[in-house]
């Protein structure tokens, strides 16, 4: 996998990840793909907020459509160019005989997002880049990367205050009161700033970012090239629309990490999947993966530009 000159680092803090679940990257020129592979089994749903999404199969996770199975989450640049990569991941799945049953073989169910970078105006992901971040996901070994890597490698934030501060993939895990296990992923492309818990702008890596140029609040440049991504994943056994909720609380911790957050120029979208291997949540412990959810998303977005190499 190329990774050129990008900043990638293994995360600085440890990430639990649900167990038979699997990410990978493949890293090009300021641009990439990163596919979360769940185990079979896994169910999901998602909800986009920002008023301008690019995205793939997200009317099949609206809880009153008939399936209820992701088989891979594939977050690319190039905007909606960059769909095609879930073409790649889809060939490999069936390949593998993966997928949902058909008379025909199986079908299988691919969900993409993506965020505009600068390939959109060169070469933006295709099927075969999707199919290299997919063969990575599957390769034993190997730590979970963050920063400049994957779909997070040509991603800025920060415009809305006159910054150009680098954006980036970032992951964060924890566990509820009852023990379910919450792992966000985030691929940070924002027109916002990513913000701390006390509400101020959140260091970004050395050498690079502008510092705002006031203090008013104000668009910088067009503003139209912005989204931030997030996946989900609990160990929790949900149903399609417990997932719903679960996704609709990852906005919550959006909002919490970036200022401001779902603007129209944004395609700001959350994935939401539970592999079911942990015990089944009741109504109260719905909620509480729901309530770790929030911090949980609002750290993977400040690890995707932390400065992990100080």
């Amino acid at each position: 996998m190329h990774t050129g000159p990008h900043e990638v680092t293994d995360s600085p803090a440890p990430v639990e990840v649900p167990a038979g679940v699997r990410v990978g990257h493949w890293t090009g020129d300021g641009t990439g793909v990163t596919v979360v592979l769940p185990p079979a089994g896994t169910v999901g749903s998602g909800e986009v907020r920002g008023g301008a999404p690019a995205t793939r199969e997200f009317a099949l996770l609206s809880p009153e459509r008939m399936v209820g199975r992701v088989d891979a989450v594939v977050l690319s640049g190039g905007s909606a160019f960059g769909l095609a990569a879930g073409d790649g991941v889809m060939r490999a799945l069936r390949d593998r005989g993966e997928g949902f049953p058909t008379a025909h073989g199986p079908v299988p169910i691919v969900v993409g997002m993506s965020v505009f970078d600068a390939s959109v105006a060169a070469t933006p992901p295709d099927a075969a880049a999707g199919r290299a971040a997919l063969l990575d996901a599957l390769a034993p070994g190997g730590a979970l990367r963050v920063g400049r890597v994957g779909a997070g490698a040509g991603a800025m934030s920060g415009r809305w205050l006159g910054r150009q501060d680098p954006g980036g993939f970032g992951a964060a895990s924890a566990r509820d009161a009852g023990g379910a296990l919450v792992t966000a992923f985030a691929v940070v492309n924002a027109l916002g700033v990513v913000i701390g818990p006390d509400g101020s702008p959140v260091r970004t890596a050395p050498g690079h970012g502008t510092p705002a140029t006031g203090g008013a609040e104000r668009p910088f440049g067009s503003g139209r090239e912005n989204t931030t991504l997030v996946v989900v994943v609990t160990d929790a056994a949900l149903s399609k629309s417990e997932c719903l909720l679960v996704a609709q609380s990852g906005h919550d911790g959006m909002a919490r990490a970036l200022h401001p957050s779902h603007t129209r120029f944004d395609g700001d979208a959350v994935v939401a999947l539970a592999t079911g291997t942990a015990a089944p949540a009741g109504d109260g412990d719905l909620d509480t993966v729901r309530a770790t959810t929030i911090g949980v998303v609002a750290a993977a977005i400040r690890d995707a530009v932390a400065p992990h190499r100080d």
